[in-house]
């Protein structure tokens, strides 16, 4: 008699799959069975309340607010009607180091310590001066230009 050439590992990995499409021609069949077959139009819909949470109930008409076409925004409004601002500031300086040709002002209104480099200069100016700028944002923040000494 000759040996069978299926071994016992063989037989268990068939017994296995074979369990396996079963389980899976069951839950196939369960879904079919518990489907929500020809779902009305009406329990597909969701509405959204005045708070922006999506309910099933329809909103009330009661509530409804009319909001005029003209008033919708859909760009950033334009700021034409803004007063000039004084781009002049005063301040005090902190820091300066002639040789390396920077330093620091600090601002008299807000209080800020504003970077000032030796090529924003218009007169020479030390530590304690009191000097007029204007401020130009640059790279890292905010720079004096246009310094000048007050009087």
């Amino acid at each position: 008699m000759s040996k069978s050439q299926e071994t016992w590992n063989k037989k268990e990995a068939e017994k296995k799959r074979a369990k396996k499409k079963q389980d899976k021609e069951q839950k196939k069949e369960d879904r079919k069975a518990n489907a929500k077959e020809g779902s009305s139009f009406e329990d597909m819909l969701a509405y959204v309340d005045e708070y922006g949470n999506i309910t099933s109930t329809p909103p009330d008409p009661l509530k409804k607010i009319v909001i005029k076409e003209e008033d919708i925004q859909i760009a950033i409004p334009k700021h034409a009607d803004l007063a000039p601002v004084d781009t002049v500031r005063k301040g005090i300086v902190t820091f300066f180091n002639d040789s390396k040709g920077y330093g620091f002002i600090k601002d008299m209104d807000t209080q800020e310590s504003i970077f000032v480099h030796i090529n924003g200069l218009v007169d020479s100016i030390k530590e304690n001066n009191k000097v007029t700028f204007e401020v130009e944002m640059g790279p890292k923040g905010p720079n004096a230009v246009a310094v000048k000494l007050s009087k």
